[in-house]
């Protein structure tokens, strides 16, 4: 799927890939969010820790930006390819959190995302270079890898999950 290249297109994919979540999240109770897929230890309660989480890292990545601060992609003390280690802590925390307390946190971020997509020009979205951290993507793209783009695998993993053999 190519990635939107303008706001409104950013938020149509948005919408219609957190719905496909959200339909499938139906099915999902206490019980069934402790499950994981056969292939893969994460639970369904990881899963939607971790999103949550990396919705919130893009604003604190825009907000450092923003103050002038030092900006961490995509964590201090971490490179892109260590994320399996960076991430670990967060699936287990989900695991720990009430189900409850996960949709509602990460229906929260969802509602944040959108707001800051809809509070945003194409052309602070869109153009290279108008946020030093984001290096060769734009604002708009990191939304959409931390909204629609994880919204997608999510719910490709939760359907698996919930698919699979017993």
């Amino acid at each position: 799927m190519p990635a939107a290249t303008n706001k409104s297109e950013l938020l149509a994919v948005f919408d219609k890939d957190l719905a496909k979540l959200r339909k499938t999240l139906t099915e999902v109770d206490e019980e069934t969010s402790t499950l994981s897929a056969p292939d893969d230890p994460v639970t369904i309660k990881g899963i939607i820790a971790h999103r949550t989480h990396w919705m919130g890292k893009l604003h604190h990545w825009y907000e450092d930006g923003v103050a002038g601060r030092e900006v961490f992609v995509p964590a201090k003390g971490y490179k892109w390819n260590q994320l399996k280690a960076y991430n670990a802590p967060l699936y287990a925390k989900g695991d720990e959190t009430p189900w409850a307390e996960l949709l509602s946190n990460f229906d929260a971020a969802c509602d944040r995302l959108r707001s800051f997509i809809v509070s945003r020009q194409d052309l602070e979205l869109y153009t290279k270079g108008v946020h030093a951290w984001t290096g060769t993507w734009t604002l708009g793209r990191y939304a959409e890898a931390a909204g629609p783009s994880h919204f997608r695998s999510a719910n490709s993993y939760i359907r698996k999950t919930l698919k699979a053999p017993r």
